[in-house]
């Protein structure tokens, strides 16, 4: 069962399988690997003491980044994200992401933002679109269309904690005029706006 994997110069954690969002695009939907990662859907979901022994198998020198994001949403296991994050920081002292969709405070009925201070470097939340209705149309969240406006506020709310705050859509999923929209959003949230290349 494939827990840590490498994607470019970064190790990836895949720590669980469950989402709230079934969306469109997934690429989940039709394949279970990334690049060399071997299969992604776990057997069962990792313990902490698994996630830390998997470690050992890679030279950690050989990567510049570890990121929190599998084959489903990593917040589904805040917990275990965060003592596994914190194991990195004090082993390796890497910089360490999460890429989300941002609905993580939803689906833990608290306000994560805080627990991610001194220990989260980078929050990076899939935007998609600049509309709600249409991003609940591409998200099927489980949260309904309010998921739109909780995810926004979980990018408000982590900037006070998170060095790195970064919005992202698709390259050619949505029109110029939407990514000027989606600019928009993300300078009044105070946080960036990243462009990510099509993978099919």
């Amino acid at each position: 069962m494939t827990i840590l994997y490498k994607v470019h110069n970064n190790l990836y954690v895949n720590l669980t399988n469950k989402c709230p969002c079934a969306c469109t695009f997934c690429l989940r939907q039709t394949r279970d690997h990334m690049e060399d990662s071997g299969v992604l859907w776990l057997e069962k979901e990792p313990t902490v003491g698994e996630v830390i022994a998997d470690f050992d198998n890679f030279n950690m020198d050989d990567y510049d980044e570890v990121v929190f994001c599998g084959f489903g949403e990593p917040t589904e296991r805040i917990d275990v994200l965060l003592k596994v994050a914190g194991y990195v920081k004090k082993t390796y002292d890497k910089k360490i992401r999460i890429n989300t969709n941002g609905l993580g405070s939803l689906i833990n009925n608290r306000d994560i933002t805080p627990e991610l201070e001194g220990l989260i470097d980078t929050v990076s939340i899939s935007l998609n679109t600049p509309d709600k209705e249409r991003y609940y149309e591409l998200t099927r969240s489980k949260f309904g269309i309010e998921s739109f406006d909780a995810m926004l506020d979980f990018a408000k709310k982590a900037v006070k904690y998170v060095p790195n705050v970064v919005m992202t859509t698709v390259s050619t999923t949505i029109t110029a005029e939407e990514e000027k929209e989606c600019q928009k959003i993300c300078d009044s949230l105070g946080v960036k706006y990243r462009i990510r290349p099509w993978e099919d």
